[in-house]
């Protein structure tokens, strides 16, 4: 039985639609053990916490816990910080949801470098240089996003819950409250991807700064409306930390977006962006030197005769020409001919 031989890889980067769906299930499978791996790693890291950090569980309850004591319901008989769960599997599940979060935050690295492996081969040389750039910025923008969220949340909840508090006391139970924190933490996450997305639509020529200068007030409208629609508790407070950061974030990718420009336009001239419609226009004449000096009328010009050769006259033959052959016995005359 033959072994077949594996094909190396093509120099040019071209691959068929197979090869394509190949490639893009061997990444996808890499990122889901990546992100598998880091799930096990947070699950264990809800409860026991590894190198003397706080466990996650403790780390989630924090804001909640914060609270003070007449706004929170207690449950135990020595008034510790509890969360209520209503149902048998409702802790595994809050836990299997914890963990899946910190391992996809652990596995960034990993999953981020596939997507991005799986894009460059499109790109030209010079493109592909943001590799590791781009996976820093998307991880380090993630990881600030959802600090900011808890912050939010630490800040926030005692507004929520000191509103009304005359009537009413808060006693949430633990879904509730780790959907409400997950939401926030993943939705100020993924938002603050939307610089690095701009930067990078600008690294590829297909956004530039001139596309959205005269905009800015429409896009902070639009920024705004999303954040009061993503935020989970549609509170005030969430809302405009995160408009307010989106904001900010936005912009400083815009100025980045000018100055690539400014230098890619120093880089590549104008007329080299031309079509061949643009560039191939007509040819203006060269401005001439002076006044022109007019051409007077032409003047016939005779042709001069032509002189005909001499006649020679050869002597008349000797004697001795009896020993040529006989085709030349008589001479010719060639002034005769001409």
């Amino acid at each position: 039985m033959t072994k077949l031989k594996r094909r190396g890889k093509n120099p040019t980067g071209e691959m068929s639609l197979v090869e394509h769906l190949q490639e893009l299930r061997r990444r996808v499978i890499v990122s889901l053990i990546a992100i598998t791996i880091g799930t096990v790693i947070g699950f264990i890291w809800y409860q026991y916490a590894p190198w003397r950090l706080m466990p996650l569980g403790e780390i989630i309850r924090g804001p909640y816990c914060n609270l003070p004591q007449e706004l929170r319901a207690s449950f135990t008989a020595d008034g510790e910080c509890r969360l209520l769960a209503t149902s048998p599997f409702e802790m595994f599940m809050l836990r299997l949801k914890v963990g899946a979060l910190a391992g996809l935050v652990l596995a960034s690295p990993v999953w981020l470098t596939q997507i991005w492996n799986f894009i460059t081969p499109g790109l030209h040389k010079n493109e592909r240089r943001y590799t590791m750039t781009f996976i820093s910025l998307a991880v380090f923008l993630f990881v600030l996003g959802a600090l900011l969220a808890y912050f939010v949340l630490d800040q926030g909840l005692y507004v929520l819950m000191s509103i009304g508090s005359e009537f009413q006391i808060g006693a949430l139970t633990g879904e509730r409250y780790y959907n409400f924190l997950l939401s926030l933490i993943v939705i100020f996450g993924v938002s603050f991807e939307l610089p690095l997305i701009i930067i990078m639509l600008n690294l590829v020529g297909v956004l530039r700064y001139e596309h959205v200068k005269d905009k800015r007030r429409f896009i902070i409208v639009l920024i705004f409306i999303f954040a009061a629609v993503m935020t989970p508790g549609q509170d005030p407070f969430s809302m405009v930390a995160l408009a307010l950061s989106i904001n900010l974030l936005v912009e400083i990718a815009f100025q980045f977006c000018r100055f690539n420009d400014r230098k890619r336009k120093r880089e590549r001239p104008d007329w080299m962006d031309l079509d061949d419609e643009q560039g191939s226009g007509p040819i203006d004449a060269p401005t001439p030197v002076g006044s022109a000096s007019r051409i007077g009328s032409s003047t016939s010009i005779k042709a001069a005769p032509i002189e005909r050769p001499q006649p020679v006259h050869r002597a008349p033959a000797t004697k001795s020409s009896t020993s040529q052959k006989r085709g030349f016995e008589n001479d010719i005359d060639f002034g005769d001919v001409l």
